[in-house]
């Protein structure tokens, strides 16, 4: 069959389903195009997940945000036919759903069954858990589900109705928006701005060496971890293609600043950051408010959550329910070791192997390794052993140089964790999710350096390719874009954006306390009982 013939071949709903259920089939639907995806899946540069928790939806609106217009173009080559009409979501397969032909030929007696809502005009689905390590039906359930129904409904009544229609003109008004960024030029990267971000980072390195040459080791370390900061920043934009738009070009930049330079792995932060990108928020899904046993940011996490990232249980075990009263106290000292945290699993990603290795992408791997490397010979024996005498002026200096990141962290955390967690169904647009689930932080424009663009995330998640020196530009069109459609905007301040972070940890640490009283109180009544 050609070209012309898949354009023209007509897939009906029951035909998705049919593919999915029987063949395990990625099918993706972009441009009211039909893809099938199995055969990139190996060679994705930003992982399979991304792709998983796409099918049988609408993904127009993700992949333009993420992927260049030459990368779209590209997609076609897996069509396999086109739909008609608007397309109602499906569930995809990795957030719960089982289709009932997939299900009929595999004996499922010994695995429990939930019926879940499904986009309307589905096929009947059933949820089928993993074996969790214990009951999921604990006498907290309940106070758990009324905290989610009453987070569901604040949702409903802030933001825009989540029917058919209602999202389907916020689409439109969002692709418009898109286009007319495109047109004003705001994917153009201004390189003026990072000649100065060249001359700011030889001007840390230059007073990183000057100091560790007058012997006064802690301000040179406070100077390598401003310099390691500010290259985040780059990374970041690079991550997103966002300099020269070039896959290799941008990839090239971004995993030179994080393995030789950095000692990170810029392919992990890939297979992490796109998804969440994808699933921005969700408890279940996005590893970026992952963070148990340290941070609860949803009382959702209070109970058992199986998490399709790292696929396993995250259990609020002993050390969470010790640890979880304390955590807006402890919430700055944590992310003053987040670095360490950023080592551990961007080493554990490249000695499994997680990245893709075939394709494009198919070097980074041991691109990366050479390059950690490289890191731990200049940073961990040339600085620290052989250029620092004595054993603690070396743990200050590498404690000040890692803990002086914790502003960054902060930022990295700062945008998500007060921000809704809910999942409003699959006829919810992009565009609204991104800004539910997301937070601006106002800044003066002279301090844009210090916040490297990522004060802009509700911008950056609707439009993740623009270059971050144009995201102010691209906020007042997103701003106007809001009030057309009456989405809140979410602005505050950098106090004001710590302030609501804290009190949401410190809301959930209540609510843990709660259920921890219920759950007693149920005990003990048991007891009397069996007594």
């Amino acid at each position: 069959m050609n070209q012309s013939q898949v354009s023209a071949s007509v897939l009906s709903r029951c035909d998705v389903e049919r593919l999915i259920a029987e063949e395990n089939a990625l099918i993706v639907i972009m441009d009211q195009m039909v893809l099938r995806l199995d055969g990139w899946l190996k060679y994705h540069p930003g992982g399979s997940k991304p792709i998983q928790h796409m099918v049988g939806r609408d993904a127009t609106d993700e992949i333009t945000s993420l992927h260049s217009p030459k990368t779209c173009r590209q997609m076609k080559r897996y069509q396999i036919g086109r739909v008609q009409g608007y397309w109602e979501n499906l569930i995809p397969p990795i957030q719960g759903c089982v289709y009932p032909i997939a299900s009929e030929s595999v004996n499922t007696s010994s695995k429990p069954k939930v019926t879940i809502p499904c986009a309307r005009g589905a096929a009947n689905t059933t949820f089928r858990p993993p074996d969790s390590p214990t009951s999921r039906h604990t006498e907290g359930t309940r106070f758990l589900d009324f905290l989610t129904r009453e987070e569901i409904n604040l949702d409903l009544t802030e933001y825009p109705l989540v029917d058919k229609s209602t999202q389907m003109e916020i689409t439109c008004k969002y692709r418009l928006l898109h286009e007319e960024i495109r047109r004003s030029g705001l994917y153009q990267c201004n390189y003026t701005a990072y000649a100065w971000e060249a001359m700011r980072c030889a001007l840390l390195v230059s007073l990183t060496w000057l100091f560790m040459n007058l012997e006064v080791y802690w301000i040179s370390a406070a100077f390598l971890g401003l310099f390691w900061s500010q290259l985040v920043f780059i990374a970041h934009d690079a991550g997103h293609m966002g300099i020269t738009h070039n896959f290799t070009i941008d990839t090239l930049i971004a995993m030179i600043i994080a393995a030789p330079i950095g000692g990170l792995s810029m392919g992990w932060w890939k297979r992490s950051h796109n998804v969440h990108h994808i699933v921005t928020n969700s408890p279940e899904h996005d590893p970026d408010n992952q963070h148990l046993p340290l941070f609860a940011v949803n009382h959702r996490f209070l109970g058992n959550l199986f998490s399709t990232y790292h696929e396993r249980w995250m259990r609020f075990g002993r050390i969470a329910k010790f640890w979880i009263p304390y955590q807006a106290k402890m919430y700055y000292l944590v992310l003053a070791f987040g670095r360490f945290n950023l080592y551990a699993q961007s080493w554990l990603f490249l000695i499994r192997g997680q990245g893709p290795r075939k394709g494009a992408a198919w070097w980074h791997r041991l691109f990366e390794i050479f390059g950690v490397i490289i890191f731990c010979l200049w940073y961990g024996y040339g600085l620290v052993y052989k250029s620092i005498p004595g054993n603690w002026n070396r743990i200050t200096f590498v404690m000040v140089s890692h803990m002086v990141n914790m502003p960054l962290h902060v930022q990295f955390t700062l945008s998500h964790f007060a921000m809704s967690a809910m999942d409003l169904g699959q006829d919810e647009s992009f565009a609204q999710k991104m800004l539910r689930t997301t937070m601006d932080i106002d800044c003066p424009e002279w301090l844009d350096f210090f916040h490297g663009g990522l004060q802009f995330q509700a911008v950056h998640h609707l439009f993740p390719r623009i270059p971050r020196h144009n995201l102010r530009s691209t906020q007042k069109f997103v701003q106007q874009f809001c009030r057309e459609t009456g989405i809140p905007y979410a602005l505050y301040g950098f106090v004001d954006g710590n302030k609501k972070v804290l009190g949401c940890l410190s809301a959930v640490s209540r609510q843990a306390a709660i259920l921890a009283e219920c759950q007693r109180t149920v005990a003990a009544d048991q007891q009397s009982s069996v007594s």
